[in-house]
């Protein structure tokens, strides 16, 4: 017997129970669909499931796709209080080296055609975290999975306008 919330839970789950959104597509709106119903630690991924989804859009932004399950599997040993706070966002860079992805953690997005960020919704300590990734063209950053209820890319014009004021939580520049 599995108990409900255990990474084998969540990998037959996500595997065997839900459908699975589209193989290769760039995922927005973490709430809709079928990334909705699948699993991360004790919660649903529409709750939790942002950094599962950035390292997933930013493999599928490499050429290197995987699926989602994969992913959410591999990363369930980085959840915070068992998922509930998601993913620890330092981690990151060990998941997509993981699945192959050449990346480094650094201080700023100078430079960085593609990133992955993470940042406090409001203030610091007293709000949510949200995780998404970036990528530069046209002079605008096209943001993956910017709201949970949005399923479409949202442009930005500045990195301020994605993270808000505060200074992001930690940068995964991705080559």
């Amino acid at each position: 017997m599995l108990i409900k919330g255990s990474r084998r839970y969540n990998l037959r789950h996500n595997s065997e129970k839900v459908e699975q959104p589209a193989f290769g597509k760039m995922i927005n709106g973490q709430g809709l669909g079928f990334v909705s119903r699948l699993r991360y630690g004790i919660c649903p991924m529409s709750f939790n499931g942002c950094e599962v989804i950035a390292v997933h859009n930013a493999l599928v932004y490499l050429g290197k796709p995987q699926m989602i399950g994969d992913v959410a599997f591999y990363m369930e040993r980085f959840r915070v209080l068992m998922g509930f706070f998601g993913c620890n966002a330092y981690s990151l860079g060990r998941a997509l080296k993981h699945f192959g992805a050449d990346c480094q953690r650094v201080k700023s997005t100078d430079g960085a055609k593609a990133f992955i960020i993470t940042f406090w919704t409001k203030r610091p300590l007293f709000s949510m975290i949200h995780t998404v990734l970036c990528v530069r063209e046209a002079g605008m950053i096209k943001v993956y999975n910017r709201y949970n209820n949005v399923g479409t890319v949202e442009l930005c014009n500045s990195v301020e306008e994605v993270a808000g004021k505060y200074r992001p939580i930690a940068i995964y520049k991705i080559s």
